[in-house]
C-alpha cells in the first residue's frame, strides 16, 4: 500500500556520542561512559571521543582510566588543547609536577583563543605561575646527595 518493505528500511546508527554529552549534560556520567564506549567502538581513533571520556572518568574519580585516555587522544591528536589541560592535572593529582607543567604548556601553546577558553587559559596560566615559584622538590630535599 505504498509503504516500504522490510528490505528497503535500513537500521539507522544511534549518535552514540551525542546521546554521551547529553547524558554528561544531565549529571549522568556513567551513563555518558557507556554512551563513550559504544562511540569509541564505532570510532576507536577518535581522540575527541577519549578525551570526553578521560573527563568522564575524572568526574567518576575513575583516575587511573581517565589516566590512559588522555595519553590514548594525545597519540592520535598530539594538539589536542583539552587533552593537555586534563591531563596536566590529572598529573598534579599523581603529584608528577613535571609532567603537570610539560602538559601546561603544551595546552598554552595549542589553547584556541577567545569564547569560553579564557577561564581555561588563565587557570592554567596561574597553575603554571604556581608550579614555578615552588622550589623543586629534589633539589629541596635535605637528604638529596648533592651531584
Amino acid at each position: 500500500m505504498g509503504g516500504k518493505s522490510d528490505s528497503d528500511l535500513k537500521p539507522q546508527r544511534l549518535d552514540y556520542l551525542n546521546e554521551a554529552l547529553a547524558l554528561e549534560r544531565q549529571g549522568d556520567y556513567d551513563a555518558a561512559l557507556t554512551s563513550y564506549r559504544l562511540a569509541l567502538r564505532d570510532h576507536p581513533n577518535d581522540p575527541k571521543i577519549l578525551q570526553n571520556m578521560a573527563i568522564a572518568y575524572s568526574r567518576t574519580h575513575r583516575l587511573e582510566d581517565a589516566g590512559r585516555c588522555y595519553p590514548r587522544a594525545l597519540e592520535l591528536a598530539p594538539h589536542l588543547s583539552g587533552a593537555h589541560y586534563g591531563l596536566a592535572f590529572l598529573l598534579l593529582k599523581r603529584e608528577d609536577r613535571a609532567g603537570a607543567i610539560k602538559h601546561l604548556d603544551a595546552f598554552l601553546a595549542t589553547a584556541p583563543a577567545g569564547g569560553d577558553t579564557t577561564r581555561w587559559v588563565d587557570h592554567a596560566k596561574q597553575t603554571l605561575i604556581e608550579l614555578r615559584s615552588q622550589p623543586d622538590p629534589v633539589s629541596s630535599d635535605p637528604q638529596a646527595p648533592e651531584a
